[in-house]
């Protein structure tokens, strides 16, 4: 239940139809069939509340002016037998209240999610500044996956998901050891074993937190090393039996991954990285998800959607 009230937060559109269907509704609703009806104030006050919560973002004079116009409704089409002046200013002021508490309550869940990005951003910056070779790799995952996402033309609600699963991709590495994350040398069986533990691990470490059950960010950090030929790891998933999410943050993880500098190599040119891109398709990647990315290369190899490196 929380996770759907979370999503609909996330769609403030559907409040603003809502508003509008139910402000002609309720106007309709008693000019036709119900003048003299008082019981039906309620969907006046529902009007409000949508009022509030649709369009959180817009100016005072917007929310006063619409508010006003639903009072004015409600004071002429359900009459009391002592409406007077005073009546409507009660009227006004009420409504007016339900109208900004509304709108208060709705910014005030937009900020503990933008509060709750940054939250993770800085846990996956922390994660990250374990291995200077590493550093932004989070981030970098994160963005490329979200641009990925939209030119998919998936929802916003998904997008943001998988922005944050970008960020927690990794999270898992966190019981990983320093010494093995950081080693110049190739690992050795038992540490690569090790090292493949970490989606389980990341799993593990956030899947109490409810938000992210049914989210996609759980299939992100658990699946993210799962390949398209179903030798991947840790459950050896299959094609499209990977969750979608977790197939579009691979493409970006290894893409960042190649680009970057590691503490064992030089950082590959973009030519080399787009080329395994591509012979990889079909094989440790999502061929549809690698051509969408490729997409976004002109001929020279260049690119003004896929910023690959920071700075």
């Amino acid at each position: 239940m929380a996770n759907t009230f979370n999503q609909w937060l996330n769609r403030p559109y559907l409040f603003q139809y809502g508003f509008f269907i139910f402000f002609f509704f309720s106007t309709s609703l008693n000019y036709i069939l119900l003048l003299n009806n008082g019981n039906f104030f309620i969907l006046y006050i529902i009007t409000v509340i949508l009022l509030g919560i649709g369009f959180y973002n817009r100016s005072t004079l917007f929310l006063t002016f619409f508010t006003l116009l639903v009072v004015l409704s409600r004071y002429l089409l359900i009459p009391s037998v002592d409406a007077n002046f005073s009546t409507l200013v009660i009227y006004i002021i009420t409504y007016l209240l339900i109208t900004f508490i509304s709108a208060s309550l709705m910014r005030y869940a937009q900020k503990v999610k933008s509060s709750n990005i940054e939250l993770t951003s800085a846990l996956a910056n922390a994660l990250d500044s374990r291995d200077s070779y590493t550093w932004h790799h989070s981030e970098n995952v994160s963005r490329i996956s979200l641009q990925i996402a939209k030119k998919m033309n998936l929802s916003k609600n998904l997008c943001d998901k998988i922005r944050i699963g970008g960020l927690l991709h990794d999270i898992g590495k966190i019981g990983i050891p320093e010494n093995i994350l950081t080693k110049r040398a190739k690992l050795s069986d038992e540490e690569y074993d090790l090292i493949k533990t970490h989606p389980i691990i990341g799993h593990d470490i956030i899947k109490h937190v409810s938000t992210f059950h049914g989210s996609g960010v759980l299939d992100i950090v658990l699946y993210h090393h799962e390949r398209y030929d179903g030798k991947g790891y840790p459950k050896g998933l299959k094609g499209k039996n990977i969750p979608l999410v977790a197939r579009i943050v691979a493409v970006a993880d290894s893409f960042d991954a190649m680009i970057s500098k590691r503490v064992y190599r030089k950082e590959y040119d973009l030519e080399y990285t787009l080329n395994e891109l591509k012979k990889n398709k079909g094989t440790q990647f999502d061929p549809e998800i690698v051509d969408i990315f490729l997409q976004s290369f002109d001929g020279d190899g260049s690119s003004d959607s896929f910023v690959y490196r920071n700075k």
